[in-house]
């Protein structure tokens, strides 16, 4: 029987990741990769000698076909993006969608739950979060505006992730005096929390310089 294990691997530093995610790794017949050259460093800092093999976003449909006939072989295959959880706010979805309206006999698609961005912002936000929206990457140009309206007027607290050269402008364009928290490279060496308003937390940027993957999280 065919299976495709969807793997989260870690958001930064490399012990985040699950005895049993190392075991499906070492055990599988192909890794499918957002980008190969990242996954091998998780894999060789594990001594994990499984192949592997590209599949991203913009990947042709001859590589889906490619998938679906090694699956119909009966090969087991593990799904990962170059950190985190494949499929939030990742192409990893668009894959699992494909396969699962092809006739692939028996296919079992599993999940081995691990490390989010999404979630380990939510954890140390010290917001309500029992009821919260997550947006992804605000857009870059297009439907901005409405971006950030739905961001100010939503009723519980919003996450969202933003890159080091956005990351001041977007939150310029967030605005009013909505108090935020924001956390850069989380889980790594230079991991940071800032706490406080947005017009606050723009100040320190600046004079620090953005450096990093960021994740917001808006209070509500």
């Amino acid at each position: 029987m065919p299976t495709l294990f969807i793997v989260a691997t870690p958001i930064g530093n490399l012990e985040d990741i699950t005895k049993r995610a190392l075991r499906v790794l070492s055990e599988v017949d192909l890794i499918l990769c957002e980008d190969t050259r990242e996954t091998q460093k998780l894999l060789n800092f594990y001594n994990i000698k499984t192949k592997t093999l590209s599949y991203h976003q913009h990947s042709k449909i001859q590589k889906v076909d490619y998938i679906v006939d090694l699956l119909e072989q009966g090969k087991n295959l593990a799904l990962v993006s170059d950190a985190g959880t494949p499929g939030i706010s990742d192409p990893g979805n668009k894959l699992i969608g494909q396969l699962v309206n092809r006739p692939i006999g028996q296919l079992k698609i599993i999940p081995i739950p691990g490390p989010s961005a999404v979630i380990a912002a939510a954890s140390i936000s010290g917001f309500p979060t029992d009821k919260f929206l997550f947006l992804g990457f605000p857009p870059m140009k297009k439907k901005r505006k409405k971006f950030f309206e739905e961001v100010r007027n939503f009723q519980y607290p919003v996450i969202f992730y933003e890159s080091p050269h956005r990351i001041i402008k977007t939150l310029n364009e967030l605005g009013g005096n909505l108090r935020v928290v924001v956390g850069r490279e989380l889980t790594k060496k230079f991991e940071t929390i800032y706490r406080g308003k947005i017009e606050e937390i723009i100040k320190i940027l600046e004079k620090e310089g953005p450096k990093g993957e960021f994740a917001v999280i808006v209070e509500k």
